[in-house]
């Protein structure tokens, strides 16, 4: 069996990840789906396996939060978000998650734990990844893809105005201020701005420093830095 293996799609479903698609046999999707639209296309004419995720609002209400179940022997168990993952796998093959748009592939403890990323909307200047499961006599083998794309790179501000932006960005949320009169006020691009709204508004509560790791800014520029926003701690 050929599986395709995507997530955090957030409204846009790309027509790299459909060719892909179309020559798998069936396809799991990790959450953040955003619109029915992609739940239709998806199903169309193969089975789907899929999630609901904490961007998929009331239009996804009989969307199962997690799933589990079996493919061509393998058993399969999915939630978007691993801080959901439960400690008792017994019988779990593979686990299949989403959410942090990071790709992740690692076999542990007699499981295969897969992000295959995020290959809708872009974040930041991130891959776009998604993943295909060749199985058979009970063995998987995994293919990471990377979506080609021509997203605009964002321009994310260095050093310690990064995290001065974020947070004036954050507090101009609060106000009401709009992505456009925030962006030439705080000297950041109109894109980096949407992008940094866009995860205060989908993670509630979530910090600067928060918002940092999952720009991965704090890795990059301090490497000794522990990324809190890791799939697997």
């Amino acid at each position: 069996m050929r599986i395709a293996v995507l997530s955090d799609t957030h409204g846009l479903l790309r027509p790299e990840v459909m060719e892909i698609v179309n020559t798998c046999d069936a396809v799991l999707h990790g959450g953040d789906i955003n619109t029915q639209r992609i739940v239709d296309e998806l199903s169309k004419d193969k089975p789907l396996y899929i999630v609901r995720g904490n961007n998929d609002k009331e239009w996804a209400e009989q969307i199962p939060v997690s799933l589990r179940f079996e493919l061509d022997g393998i058993t399969f168990y999915m939630v978007h978000n691993k801080k959901e993952i439960p400690r008792n796998l017994t019988g779990v093959d593979v686990v299949v998650f989403g959410h942090s748009h990071k790709y992740l592939e690692e076999r542990r403890d007699g499981h295969l734990f897969l992000n295959p990323g995020s290959c809708g909307k872009r974040r930041f200047n991130q891959d776009i990844t998604m993943a295909v499961l060749e199985t058979g006599n009970g063995e998987i083998q995994v293919k990471r893809i990377d979506i080609p794309h021509t997203d605009t790179p964002v321009k994310v501000p260095v050093g310690t105005d990064t995290r001065k932006a974020v947070e004036n960005i954050s507090r101009g949320m609060k106000k009401g201020e709009n992505i456009k009169d925030m962006a030439k006020k705080y000297g950041c691009s109109p894109e980096f701005t949407e992008q940094v709204c866009r995860i205060i508004a989908t993670h509630p509560g979530v910090t600067a420093e928060g918002i940092l790791n999952k720009m991965e800014v704090n890795r990059i520029q301090n490497p000794s830095c522990k990324n809190p926003s890791a799939d697997i701690q």
